[in-house]
Formats: structure tokens, C-alpha cells, sequence
């Protein structure tokens, strides 16, 4: 056990001493040196006896093997002598095949067994339908926070706030804050009775949260799936802290940021996503005062703790059991297909060009039901829904679904040509700058002028974005090397959530004419590997994009 306890001293030195405060890269090494290692030695004696620790982790996003991590960091630090607090700032419940194979059941489950103690909600937790999130919650062993989340009625739909009472007597007062970008960035048509505060209204009810813990709390806490990204302003971790006061930490989820603190030092800290972090911040229970704010990289701790038994255990089962599944090569490419999200997010991919031109196929070799010449067929996808890169080699089943991980359908919409260049234009309004409604297409071929600013006219409904006041960036160079005709009515070819207004798509979501097909989108792209490129995504076709994108 001393041993084991030197190891977990070393790691945590190790933080202290590589993040002293400011944002670190995600993929930044942390280097155990010789006279790190020295110091380590004198740290075998320390305990966290009259501490306590919140242990934070956000975006998840199905990476299960971690929270055998969790628990082992738990366990020790409570073995140190610390009372600890675990928490999570949300997206839990998708991203892998191994927590949506069962509408997130999976993630809760995993939660309960690593002993998470308190939750907030993600824009991801609202994917499957807020009856099945609620189903999920129901089995939930921790507590659920929301503040901002309200039924059509006004009423919050979870509960606010929570006071946590140590064993020495210190408050603790949590709030949580679900991104208002949930509205459109999970399935708009499951989510049209769900009101959510924004902007003015976010600061309005954080401080009113504030305002209540402060009677009864030490330290108050928020617990937020806010992120940092530009494009998520006015609703970001920073326009909460800098529109309130008496937040003494605001631990986020949301833009899978690795940081202890904001830029102008706001004590905001976020852990990446899929356990590249766990987040550790240390009170003192006599002087009631948060005395570090630290970051352990899950790389180090792999090899320095041994993961808890029955965790590991649990996740193994879920992974070879989806493994089984899903695990088949049906494929193989030559290439590596770029799944990052800076890229899908920000500019023309060639796994962006796979997937539109597998929709585009679909659609385009029906007989019938489709009432436009196939020259005025187009695909449309959001970036943001590209989860994952595909190395070369082998293709599984499981690869594709963790790539298109949201169950999703082919949709057709029907509209004019000023409407979709109309939602080109509201989708490509933050590039050069991520954004997840960034358009990825097929059939089509466009010039984003980033060199002209995105001209913002009214409020897009129950959304957190805004039309085009004029169309200045984007030009429609041609359809299927046809001149864009902005009277004519075309085929877009898309996926149900971007159908329904999702992301930045509130254009497609006024059609007078749509269909959904049914079809998953997964099993869409697997059928256009197999049967059109044989089985290869080779160099030929998608070792480069297809030039369908320019960005200037």
C-alpha cells in the first residue's frame, strides 16, 4: 500500500509541477524525470486528512475502460484520508457503441459502479428522448443537477441545487447548468416541449443559484456543460463567471477543453474528454478555502495505478461483448479517413465526402418516390455529427458506428435553392472557427468568403443561433455541374436531426416537404463500401477531398 500510495504522490507532484494553471494541449506530454522522481520519495508520508477533494471528469462520451480509474483514485485518496466528492459535467451517454448500444443504460451503470455522487446533463444525455433519459436517470445511484432546464410550464425539469455536508462539517453548495446549444444540438423534435435560459436569462438564473447557496455553503460551486468555444457565446463557463459573482469554481464540460483555470485566470478547470484528465480540486476544511486545482493525465495513472478490480471487470464485459457484435471486418482502407473535429467542423474532409457520397447514392439509385431529376439531388451533413477517424486498415462494423454513433436516418428535404444556400450559409457562419453544423457535402460545390463577416439577422426559434440577415459568404458554384438555380426545388439529401433543425439547420426544418427514410445512416455508408467500392476505400478515391469546398 505505501508503494501504491508513493505512486499516487508522484502522479499528483507530477501535475502540480507540468499544469500550473493556464490551458495545456490535450496530447502534452507529462515527462517523469529523475528529479521528479527524488521528490515523489518525500511525499510517502503526506495524507489529505482534513481535505476535501472534488475528483471531476466531463465529456466522456462512452470511453468506459476509465472509470476503473476513477474508482481506484477515489478509493485512495479516501485511503489518504480525504472526503471525496465525484462529479461529472456531462456527456456520459453517447459516443461509443459501448453506452448507445443501450440508450446510455450502459454509461449510468458504470457511473454507479465507479460511485459518482453528483451529475449534471449534457446536450449528448438528450439524444435518445427525454423519456429514455429519464429511464436511465431512475437507476442512477448519484445525484442530478440542472438549474436552467425547464418543462414548457416554467417548472425545472430536475433539481436545481444541492448542498453536500462533509463529515467535518463543511458546505459544499453545487449547481448545475445544462448549454442552452442542447436545444438544437440534440434532436430538435425531441425536444419542442424543453425550454432552457440563455444569455442573460443563464446569468440570471446562475446567480439566483449563487444567491441561494450562498446562505447555507462555504463554497459554492458550478457545475456546468457550458464549454469555452467562441461559437457557444454568449453561453459559455467565461460569460457565466464574468456576468455573476460568488462562484469560487466553475468545473465544465462541453468544448472537451483541458484546463485549470480561464485565460485571465478564472478558476474554471475542465478535464478534455474521454478520460484524458480526471480534475482534482483540494479544499481545506479548517479555513473552508479551495487550496489547489489540479489535473491527473489518465496516460500516467494507467501505468501507475492499478485499476479497481470489479470496474475493470464490468467494462470488459460490456467491451467484449459489443466487441462480438460489432467487431467483424467487413472492410478495409488504404487510407486513413479524417474523423477529427477540427477538420469535419471546419473544412472538407475525405470521411466527410465518404459518408455524403454514400447518401447521395442511397437516394439517387431509387427507381422511385423521389419527385426532382437526380442532377437536383445534393447531400448534406453536419461535421459535427463525424465522431471518430478511421485508421487504415482493416473496417469493422463497430468502427462505422462509433464514427456515426447517433442512430440516425436518411432524410430527404425538399426546397428551394435560396433556402439551401440560405442554411450554407447559417452552418459555415463561424469558419474559419469550429462549428458542428459545418457543412459537409456531396453534389455540390461552394466558396466560403471568410474575409466577409456573417451578417446576423433575427433568432433562429428555440435555438441558440441566428439567420443570415444577407447571404455574403457563401457561393453555390454548381449542382452536380449545374448552375445553382436559387428558384429551383432540390433533393437534399440529409440525416433526421439536421431534417428537424438540428445544429444550425433551422432552414431544412421549414420544408413544406420531407420524408424520412428509415434507413440508419450507418448502415448506409456500410452498404456503399461494400457494394460500390468493393469492399476498399481506396487511395484513388478518398486519399484526397474531393475539392468540393473552397474556403478563402
Amino acid at each position: 500500500m505505501r508503494k501504491f500510495l508513493a505512486k499516487l504522490c508522484a502522479m499528483l507532484l507530477v501535475i502540480a509541477i507540468a499544469i500550473p494553471g493556464l490551458a495545456v494541449k490535450a496530447d502534452e506530454d507529462v515527462v517523469l524525470s529523475p528529479e521528479l522522481q527524488a521528490q515523489f520519495m518525500q511525499l510517502i508520508s503526506t495524507d489529505y486528512s482534513g481535505k476535501t477533494v472534488i475528483l471531476h471528469t466531463n465529456d466522456v462520451h462512452g470511453a468506459i475502460e476509465g472509470y476503473a480509474y476513477v474508482k481506484a483514485a477515489k478509493d485512495l485518496l479516501q485511503a489518504k484520508g480525504a472526503e471525496v466528492i465525484l462529479v461529472d459535467c456531462g456527456d456520459y451517454s453517447q459516443g461509443s457503441t459501448y453506452v448507445s448500444i443501450n440508450k446510455g443504460k450502459n454509461a449510468i451503470n458504470m457511473m454507479n459502479a465507479a460511485g459518482y455522487d453528483i451529475a449534471i446533463l449534457g446536450n449528448h444525455e438528450f439524444d435518445y428522448g427525454y423519456k429514455q433519459l429519464n429511464k436511465n436517470l431512475k437507476k442512477a445511484n448519484f445525484k442530478l443537477l440542472c438549474a436552467n432546464v425547464y418543462y414548457s410550464s416554467g417548472k425545472n425539469m430536475y433539481k436545481p441545487n444541492y448542498i453536500w455536508v462533509t463529515k467535518s462539517g463543511l458546505n459544499i453548495g453545487f449547481f448545475g447548468l445544462e448549454t442552452p446549444e442542447a436545444l438544437t444540438k440534440a434532436n430538435p423534435a425531441m425536444m419542442g416541449f424543453i425550454k432552457m435560459a440563455q444569455a442573460d436569462g443563464l446569468y440570471k438564473v446562475a446567480q439566483q443559484q449563487v444567491d441561494l447557496l450562498k446562505g447555507g455553503s462555504d463554497i459554492v460551486i458550478c457545475l456546468a456543460h457550458l464549454g469555452v468555444d467562441a461559437e457557444t457565446a454568449p453561453n459559455t463557463s467565461l460569460d457565466i463567471y464574468n456576468n455573476t459573482k460568488g462562484i469560487d469554481m466553475i468545473l465544465d464540460g462541453h468544448s472537451h477543453t483541458v484546463m485549470t483555470q480561464g485565460p485571465n485566470g478564472e478558476p474554471i478547470a475542465s478535464t478534455g474528454t474521454k478520460f484524458e484528465y480526471i480534475g482534482m480540486v483540494v479544499i481545506d476544511n479548517e479555513s473552508k478555502q479551495i487550496e489547489d486545482n489540479l489535473l491527473i493525465p489518465v496516460s500516467i495513472a494507467s501505468s501507475l495505478i492499478t485499476p479497481d478490480a470489479t470496474v475493470a471487470k464490468k467494462a470488459a464485459k460490456i467491451i467484449k461483448k459489443i466487441n462480438k457484435m460489432y467487431g467483424t471486418v467487413f472492410a478495409k482502407t488504404e487510407v486513413l479517413l479524417n474523423g477529427e473535429k477540427i477538420g469535419n467542423r471546419t473544412e472538407e474532409t475525405n470521411l466527410g465526402d465518404l459518408v455524403t457520397d454514400a447518401m447521395l447514392w442511397k437516394i439517387s439509385k431509387q427507381e422511385s418516390g423521389i419527385i426532382v431529376d437526380k442532377d437536383h439531388i445534393v447531400a448534406v451533413t453536419n461535421g459535427g455529427g463525424i465522431r471518430a477517424t478511421v485508421e487504415a486498415g482493416d473496417i469493422t462494423m463497430n468502427d462505422i458506428k462509433t464514427v456515426l454513433p447517433f442512430g440516425n436516418t436518411l432524410t430527404v428535404v425538399y426546397m428551394e435553392g435560396s433556402k439551401l444556400l440560405e442554411a450554407l450559409e447559417a452552418s459555415t457562419f463561424a469558419t474559419p472557427e469550429a462549428n458542428g453544423g459545418f457543412p459537409q457535402v456531396a453534389g455540390i460545390k461552394y466558396t466560403i468568403n471568410t474575409k466577409k463577416a456573417y451578417k446576423q439577422g433575427a433568432q433562429y426559434p428555440n435555438s441558440t443561433y441566428y439567420a443570415p440577415k444577407k447571404i455574403k459568404r457563401v457561393t453555390i458554384e454548381s449542382i452536380n455541374g449545374q448552375p445553382f438555380d436559387k428558384k429551383a426545388i432540390y433533393a437534399v439529401v440529409t440525416n433526421n436531426f439536421c431534417a428537424v433543425g438540428g445544429d444550425t439547420y433551422y432552414a431544412f426544418a421549414t420544408s413544406k416537404s420531407q420524408f424520412d427514410t428509415g434507413v440508419p445512416l450507418d448502415d448506409v455508408v456500410v452498404e456503399y463500401i461494400t457494394e460500390v467500392l468493393g469492399g476498399v476505400v481506396s487511395e484513388d478515391s478518398y486519399g484526397t477531398t474531393g475539392s468540393r469546398i473552397t474556403i478563402k
